[in-house]
């Protein structure tokens, strides 16, 4: 069964950083799309960054670029988010999913996700 493990959240002051790490087990996601998205309270849920496996692409939401780094360790079938100078609007809970194809950027595409883990910036 395929599962989706988020790790790294927690509550950090603003300027810090917090790394986020996904876990996949039951198949090998990193050679497909992994991305990372965030929903904020009272808020839809949003694409923050994704990478190809295939290709190395990676891909970024205006708002966290130059900010956040997304990266993949195959050996392991993680993929992890560094998320560096946050700000308390990067609050929000985020998410981890593996997709196969499609878009990208749209979180329709990605079939599989993570329970998802809080990340808090205080101000």
């Amino acid at each position: 069964q395929e599962q989706l493990v988020e790790s790294g959240g927690g509550l950090v002051q603003a300027g810090g950083s917090l790394r986020l790490a996904c876990s996949a087990s039951g198949r090998t996601f990193t050679n497909n799309n992994m991305g990372w998205f965030r929903q904020a309270p009272g808020k839809g849920r949003e694409f923050v960054a994704a990478i190809s496996g295939t290709t190395g692409g990676t891909y970024y939401a205006d708002s966290v670029e130059a900010r956040f780094t997304i990266s993949i360790d195959n050996a392991k079938n993680t993929w992890y988010l560094q998320m560096n100078n946050l700000n308390p609007e990067d609050t929000a809970v985020y998410y981890c999913a593996a997709s196969f194809g499609g878009r990208i950027t749209t979180s329709s595409n990605y079939p599989y996700w993570g329970q998802g883990t809080q990340v808090t910036v205080s101000s």
